[in-house]
């Protein structure tokens, strides 16, 4: 299996992402998100991903959250929120999305999610519960949460 990389934030990812967006949710298109961040070959992008063959065939992309913005774990504390994570057609069912989700738990750091509802045993298969939070609820948000096993439980 192909190792995740962080993906450099160019022209080249910017036709990648297409695919995506073509095939995929159009919730889940990272296109602006690109365009706005572009600075040609940033390596701290929050984009990450793994190539089959020099293609992009699944994406994530990870944003460090202050724990002055955190609502979703109890104390508060500093996390990864995990967005958009995404597997073409014609390569799922190949573990791409658990090597994702794993690489972003090896970083040592709460993470927090918004699972789409046909994801909900992906996600709790890999450890991550649900928040107990009406306010998310009440924006559409469907939390879940995974903690380092060195640190307490929400």
């Amino acid at each position: 299996m192909s190792n995740v990389q962080r993906l450099q934030v160019n022209y080249r990812t910017l036709e990648e992402f297409k695919r995506f967006r073509e095939t995929g949710l159009e919730e889940l298109s990272m296109m602006d998100e690109l365009k706005e961040n572009m600075i040609e070959n940033s390596v701290d992008s929050p984009f990450y991903g793994i190539y089959e063959e020099g293609t992009l065939v699944a994406r994530m992309s990870l944003y460090s959250i202050s724990a002055k913005y955190d609502r979703y774990f109890d104390p508060p504390r500093d996390h990864l929120e995990l967005w958009k994570l995404e597997v073409l057609p014609g390569y799922k069912g190949r573990g791409y999305g658990t090597q994702l989700v794993e690489f972003a738990k090896s970083l040592g750091s709460p993470i927090k999610v918004n699972v789409r509802r046909k994801s909900h045993p992906f996600f709790t298969r890999l450890d991550f519960t649900p928040v107990k939070y009406e306010a998310a609820r009440d924006r559409g948000e469907n939390p879940y949460v995974w903690i380092p096993a060195t640190e307490s439980t929400p």
